[in-house]
């Protein structure tokens, strides 16, 4: 009886296991969905940053809406044209030209812009722009706090005197410093472009002339020198047309107050009082 009372329980066990292992094997015969071969192939070219660049939540994300035909062969940023190549050869197409972008902050003003208060809290953008519209006098200007820093998964951006700069050539054109801004003053650029307007600020020229140094007065001196009409002042701030733009410069060498500027001198030089 002891015998039968052990042996019991172990058989109904094993034919419980029996039974259920039958009907996820039935199951899974049932509702197998074949998985596209390119998938894999696919995933394995992308660089695995997971990164979100390409708007997805993942490589095998991205990897999946491009043989749904939802995202394109060149969605991959980080990857670049390599990636690109890749990904278009195994989906048997060809894929054009790829134009690498970089980031790039409108904003110089760092120590040469005024202060309302010292702010003393979380060392946070977001959380700094909280506080009384920020600590700056300029409300659009980079606050500093290296949030954009803290995004960047590929060390590409960081605070120097006081506002954020980009390196270029560590630059993959993910996207998260220009999320993580709170004053959205990062933007993607093709990386043939060399002239950049340096701030952001569309208040008047008094009230910016009080609140930074080098800040955009809408003095116009920029638009009435740019031959190509690539250049004008909308709502007190220099704005390029860079379907125009052909990078002459004329606009860098008028600009009294130094913030229209070579892509090339903004990323080698820290951010610094306007020149003479």
């Amino acid at each position: 009886m002891v015998t039968l009372s052990i042996v019991a329980p172990v058989v109904a066990l094993g034919a419980m296991g029996l039974f259920f292992g039958l009907l996820l094997a039935v199951s899974s015969k049932i509702f197998h969905v074949d998985q596209d071969e390119r998938l894999p192939e696919i995933t394995e070219a992308l660089p695995g940053a997971n990164c979100g660049g390409c708007g997805y939540a993942g490589c095998s994300n991205f990897a999946s809406a491009v043989i749904a035909g939802e995202a394109p062969c060149t969605g991959c940023v980080v990857g670049g044209p390599e990636v690109a190549a890749k990904v278009a050869a195994i989906m048997g197409v060809e894929v054009g030209a790829v134009e690498r972008k970089v980031a790039h902050v409108n904003c110089r003003g760092g120590q040469n812009a005024k202060r309302k208060f010292q702010y003393e809290g979380i060392q946070d953008c977001l959380a700094a722009s909280k506080v009384g519209g920020g600590p700056l006098g300029c409300a659009y200007g980079c606050l500093g706090y290296g949030s954009c820093e803290q995004a960047c998964p590929y060390d590409a951006i960081h605070v120097v005197n006081g506002v954020a700069q980009v390196q270029p050539d560590k630059c993959k054109a993910c996207g998260k410093c220009v999320t993580a801004c709170p004053r959205n003053l990062i933007q993607l650029v093709s990386e043939k472009q060399d002239v950049f307007v340096c701030c952001a600020s569309k208040d008047k020229g008094p009230v910016v002339r009080q609140n930074c140094e080098i800040g955009c007065i809408g003095c116009t001196l920029c638009q009435r020198t740019c031959k190509h009409d690539a250049i004008h002042v909308v709502d007190n701030l220099a704005v390029i047309d860079y379907s125009k733009c052909v990078n002459c410069g004329e606009c860098v060498d008028v600009c009294p107050r130094k913030l229209i500027l070579r892509q090339s001198t903004h990323s080698a030089q820290p951010a610094g009082p306007a020149e003479a």
